[in-house]
């Protein structure tokens, strides 16, 4: 899939427009020379579509491939009445119907993971669509089906378009599709893709701009339908970034690394902490004084306002959502594929400091274990192919365990190359490891 956003010409602009003509010869004709293992050059193709190429060889997707189904008619059937985009699908409808069923489109909603939750437009286009397993329950997530609408919208956060051979798997380089990323509106999470699937005529900037409305309007609809919360509680997300974002009485404020690791350790212990024992906590350096800790506290406490920090012990006065306390739920409750859905990455990843070492390297262990546990070959993959777990061996060869037959040959082929690197000194991650400690 491409990636163009929409709105103001200039945001068009910058992304390029989707290819046409004699252009989308010239595309087909660079990626049958990138899938044959030449060098990728562009013009004619498009960066975002090229960046997306390139995670798709990564993620050894087959140019020649189709998606997988991964749900069976119950487990979608349950997976649909919980997800959240379910209250939005009557606004999704009524504005897209109409239009899919007369310019003989489909339209598409899928969850965070990529799996189609619903495939409907019309009856022909349908039957089309079957044979490249556009269909519900199946995988459209880049790492799954390569560059496409809607799993490289979910891949870079934002609206994107692909147009026939800009698909990197070839049985979809018939179609053309839109798609737009779906939030939850209060928590910023993402939950999904809407998208819209169909012919050449679809190959217009008009499309991208209707897809994101609706997204939009989805939006809207479950601000609507959410409950207000009795009390707004702070929200803290710290997975996946090196300086953490928090959200209170209706600020968004974006911390130093310190401020995030302190908030980090008081979020996970709402019972408080001692002054001497958040010093180890914090500071690798033994020499480093209380007095340095009390300015830090003091710095905190002017930047949150009055109220969300106490002291005698230093503790928050109230329980703050903590993106990676979320996640470690999830895992207590059994929910995996949940708690991977909403794990963003290492906690604090370039954090030193020692309790938050601790923390990031507990969550990433447990939820590792219940991956390879799982032996869900989806779930590994999403783990594998993730910037964090490309050089992880232990999930690599769980993948190689429970992947199909089909897909083997090019898993073992990863792994036997960690191996290799295993075998002459460290893996990339184990470098970065290093570096940190030190």
């Amino acid at each position: 899939m491409s990636g163009a956003v929409t709105g103001a010409a200039g945001a068009a602009g910058a992304a390029g427009p989707a290819p046409g003509g004699t252009a989308a010869g010239a595309v087909r004709r660079a990626h049958e020379a990138f899938t044959a293992g030449g060098p990728l050059g562009f013009p004619p193709v498009r960066p975002l579509v090229a960046d997306s190429w390139r995670r798709s060889v990564r993620a050894r997707v087959s140019p020649d491939g189709a998606a997988r189904v991964e749900l069976d008619e119950e487990e979608l059937a349950g997976h649909r009445e919980e997800h959240p985009l379910a209250a939005a699908m009557p606004v999704i409808r009524e504005l897209m119907g109409a239009y899919a069923r007369d310019g003989e489109h489909l339209i598409a909603v899928c969850d965070a993971a990529g799996r189609m939750l619903w495939v409907e437009g019309h009856p022909e286009t349908l039957r089309s669509a079957r044979r490249m397993n556009f269909v519900p329950g199946a995988r459209w997530s880049e790492t799954a089906a390569g560059t496409n609408a809607p799993g490289t919208a979910l891949a870079v956060d934002r609206p994107v378009q692909v147009c026939a051979a800009e698909h990197f798997q070839r049985p979809a380089q018939a179609w053309t599709c839109a798609a737009a990323p779906v939030h939850d509106p209060r928590s910023g999470r993402l939950l999904g893709a809407v998208d819209i699937t169909g012919g050449d005529g679809l190959a217009h900037p008009h499309s991208l701009a209707f897809v994101q409305a609706v997204a939009r309007a989805a939006e809207s609809q479950l601000a609507l339908l959410a409950p207000a919360p009795a009390r707004a509680r702070p929200g803290l997300a710290a997975l996946g970034r090196e300086e953490a974002l928090l959200q209170v009485a209706g600020r968004r404020l974006r911390l130093t690394r310190r401020h995030s690791e302190i908030l980090t350790v008081l979020a996970h212990r709402p019972e408080g902490v001692g002054g001497d024992e958040l010093l180890t906590l914090l500071y690798e350096d033994e020499s480093v004084t209380p007095v340095t800790l009390r300015a830090e506290m003091s710095r905190l406490r002017g930047l949150l306002g009055a109220g969300l920090l106490a002291s005698r012990p230093y503790r928050l006065t109230g329980e703050v959502d903590a993106d990676f306390l979320t996640v470690d739920r999830r895992l207590a409750s059994g929910a995996v594929a949940t708690a991977l859905g909403e794990y963003a990455g290492p906690l604090l990843p370039g954090s030193r400091a020692p309790g938050v070492v601790r923390l990031r390297e507990r969550l990433a262990g447990r939820l590792r274990a219940a991956l390879v546990d799982r032996a869900d070959p989806g779930l590994l993959a999403d783990w594998a192919y993730s910037a964090w777990g490309e050089d992880d061996v232990v999930v690599w060869r769980a993948l190689a365990a429970a992947v199909p037959a089909a897909q083997a040959p090019a898993v073992r082929a990863r792994l036997s190359a960690l191996d290799a690197e295993l075998s002459a000194g460290a893996t990339g991650l184990q470098r970065r490891s290093a570096q940190t400690r030190r």
